[in-house]
């Protein structure tokens, strides 16, 4: 896309997201588009309603929730597919050995990144087994299924937790560990990186959802309470990033040479693929179809509890970035589901 027409947009998404402060759907929110080699960017509102708050900013930092999954767990998924330390055809029991002899042992690699497992929908993990990091990760490993693998598309936060531990025991590192080393790193994402935060970002960080524990908004906390359960790192949720950082890994995703240590063009093509078949909904590898939209017209997606999303075409050559606090007021997602929407068609032209 030209940088004319790519500034063409930025009125667009401008009144876009002032619209969403405006109407309280969140106090602010920074967003991006561009192809792999040139981005427009912008930021409305403030950290919080609160008078006085400081401007949200383009490189402010978000709770970005599930972006997660895609940031650290896919990309490492991705690599470790490439070095040849996994298939997608692995079973769990032959990289987990804690599912040996329990319902997890053959569910594969591909089964967990296309949300085709059976398992549990919902973590539930304190009310399951408890709150020692150990406790839960034994119970998660060793819980029993709730559908035939294969049978059915229902995404699960379950998948990105098995999957993180599966990155941790092939790597041998920490998954925040593995991750700044193979992925942040190297792709120049100094910004990005799991909770809690220093005390020194407070002032770029936007705020969440109220914590009556806390009697505070979480700032630098993630909001999600499994993954304060397991020390804040998970594959679940946790990493704070800003539009600047999510630039440079879609747009990695969008160079024509991929070839390099950390996203593979092979990979990136066949996670931006339809891989389950007649099951619906669609979904590639831990990608899905933007809503709205079907594979043919080439628009990707993931999005966050926290209002966050993000979208890639590599037919349009082009990708998008919204970051937002709507957990601020409301777990709701009404509103934030059309906003998110309406960023999409003008962000794609649909």
């Amino acid at each position: 896309m030209p940088i004319a027409n790519l500034t063409d947009h930025t009125e667009q998404l401008t009144a876009l997201v002032q619209a969403g402060v405006q109407e309280q759907i969140f106090p602010g929110a920074a967003w991006a588009m561009g192809t792999s080699d040139h981005g427009v960017a912008g930021a409305a509102g403030r950290l919080t309603p609160e008078p006085g708050s400081a401007a949200m900013q383009v490189d402010t930092l978000f709770d970005i929730a599930s972006l997660t999954k895609i940031i650290s767990v896919w990309s490492l998924m991705g690599w470790l597919l490439r070095k040849n330390r996994l298939r997608l055809d692995s079973c769990l029991a032959d990289v987990l050995p804690g599912t040996q002899g329990h319902a997890l042992a053959p569910i594969t690699i591909f089964q967990l990144l296309t949300h085709t497992a059976g398992l549990p929908l919902r973590a539930r993990l304190r009310a399951s087994y408890g709150e020692v990091y150990d406790d839960i990760v034994r119970g998660v490993l060793r819980e029993p299924l709730e559908g035939t693998p294969g049978l059915a598309v229902e995404y699960t936060d379950r998948a990105a937790l098995i999957l993180g531990l599966v990155i941790e025991r092939l790597l041998d590192l920490p998954l925040d560990q593995a991750l700044a080393e193979h992925v942040l790193r190297p792709l120049g994402m100094a910004a990005t990186g799991f909770g809690p935060l220093a005390a020194a970002h407070g002032k770029q960080v936007a705020p969440t959802e109220y914590c009556e524990q806390a009697g505070a908004h979480l700032s630098g906390v993630t909001h999600d309470f499994s993954t304060r359960l397991l020390g804040g790192v998970c594959g679940i949720s946790g990493l704070f990033s800003n539009v600047p950082d999510l630039q440079r890994f879609l747009q990695a995703m969008l160079a024509q040479d991929l070839q390099g240590e950390v996203l593979d063009a092979n990979w990136v093509r066949a996670s931006l693929t339809v891989q389950t078949g007649s099951l619906t909904p669609s979904r590639g590898l831990f990608w899905h179809p933007a809503a709205g939209t079907g594979p043919e017209d080439d628009v990707w997606c993931h999005l966050g509890f926290t209002g966050t999303a993000m979208w890639i075409s590599p037919r349009r050559g082009r990708y998008a970035v919204l970051l937002t606090n709507k957990l601020y007021y409301t777990r709701d997602f009404t509103r934030i589901n059309a906003l998110r929407s309406d960023v999409m068609r003008y962000a794609f032209d649909l």
